[in-house]
């Protein structure tokens, strides 16, 4: 009998849980809400960029400590899961889930790249990848990569274009290098989402990739002080 109860919490436990290519709103809108209000914290706040940095890497660090022990304690996964269920995808019920990823994106963006590229490369995480995947969910008929179409990469790389041309609207004047600027930074933003078909996750890739990417390109196109 508690085998059969198992297997039931087990079937149940299954079924709140999402494939990659499930459109999966509510990940999306808890994606984007959290992201928008880290953001608009570390704005406002008055703290270095650098103790940001520590804190988000201290999430990260816990957040990876909570998916090693859960992979080891089928009860504590179970708990995990019960909570967290709605947010999951299928495949991290016994691997490792976006939250630590995501943490360790931002916090490295925050450790080596300027303020302001680390604010655009964490808000192309924040918005650019979940709208990536809901246009490619939806729309997405012609594959370029693994579980990548070439409108989810077009959808990811306007996104990520706007966010550059207006957040950079602030520190620069509008011109050609601006828009040069932009249009190269989206084509970086997608380009970062894409590399997560190689099985790295674009938690990661995103931010990281997107911020190496702008600082030399600012190098060349100044548009950041």
């Amino acid at each position: 009998m508690a085998a059969s109860h198992s297997q039931k919490y087990g079937s149940s436990v299954e079924t709140v849980l999402h494939k990659r290519s499930d459109l999966h709103i509510l990940r999306k809108l808890w994606h984007i809400s959290t992201g928008s209000l880290g953001l608009f914290v570390f704005v406002r706040s008055t703290e270095p960029q650098k103790f940001w940095a520590f804190l988000i890497l201290g999430i990260a660090i816990a957040g990876f400590l909570v998916d090693f022990i859960r992979n080891r304690i089928p009860f504590f996964n179970n708990i995990v899961i019960k909570m967290m269920g709605p947010l999951m995808r299928r495949s991290e019920k016994e691997g490792m889930s976006g939250l630590p990823f995501y943490a360790l994106g931002v916090s490295l963006s925050l450790f080596f790249f300027s303020r302001d590229i680390a604010i655009v490369s964490s808000m192309f995480l924040v918005f650019s990848d979940p709208l990536s995947s809901f246009f490619g969910v939806l729309y997405g008929k012609d594959k370029i990569m693994p579980n990548k179409s070439l409108q989810g990469a077009v959808a990811g790389f306007f996104t990520c274009y706007l966010i550059t041309l207006f957040y950079a609207m602030n520190t620069t004047t509008l011109g050609t290098h601006l828009l040069v600027f932009s249009i190269v930074a989206g084509v970086i933003g997608s380009a970062s989402e894409l590399v997560s078909a190689f099985n790295i996750d674009d938690n990661l890739t995103i931010p990281v990739l997107s911020g190496l990417g702008m600082t030399l390109l600012n190098n060349w196109v100044t548009v950041f002080p």
